[in-house]
């Protein structure tokens, strides 16, 4: 008799051990889940940042040709509203990033920094155009439309890779799931 309850005490020590090991597997399984409503404001804020992009591409092109200083101060304009919307997208971001997972915690961490800065550039840019409207030929404000376009790639850039990072994640995850049905 003595020996049944011995056994049976190991085997429920070993059972709650077991299931004590579980837990914390469990919860960071938990921990781990992707936020689709993060997911969507990433896809949201990756098509603004190519829109930026491509705005702050048109915008260097400029400095190259006789346009006029208006033409300038539209697109820039228009590279501000960008910079807005996606400044709107980052709070959001913040908003939900608790309920995101490490990666896309991070995501939101690394985004920050990079579009303060190219609002402090671009307000910069305004404040050139501004005062020296006339002057828009002049290297300075050429450093200052060069820096925007290389600000906005690296956030495209940015933004894209992390997309990326959660669609690849995404289709392993499922693959993963397909092959535990098959084993």
């Amino acid at each position: 008799m003595k020996n049944h309850r011995g056994i049976l005490g190991l085997v429920t020590l070993a059972l709650l051990m077991a299931g004590y090991l579980m837990i914390p597997a469990t919860l960071k399984a938990a921990e781990r889940a992707d936020s689709a409503q993060i997911t969507k404001l990433m896809e949201d804020a990756k098509v603004e940042a190519v829109q930026l992009k491509d705005d702050a591409a048109d915008l260097l092109s400029f400095v190259k040709t006789g346009i006029t200083w208006q033409t300038h101060a539209r697109k820039v304009e228009m590279i501000r509203e960008h910079v807005n919307n996606t400044g709107k997208l980052l709070a959001k971001l913040q908003e939900a990033e608790p309920t995101g997972s490490p990666w896309q915690q991070d995501a939101t961490k690394q985004i920050e920094p990079l579009l303060k800065e190219l609002a402090a550039n671009l307000e910069s840019t305004i404040n050139h155009i501004n005062k020296n409207q006339v002057h828009i030929k002049f290297s300075e404000y050429h450093d200052y439309v060069k820096a925007n376009y290389e600000l906005a790639s690296d956030l495209e850039a940015l933004v894209r890779d992390f997309v990326n990072y959660g669609e690849a994640k995404q289709k392993y995850e499922r693959l993963g799931a397909k092959r535990e049905v098959i084993d």
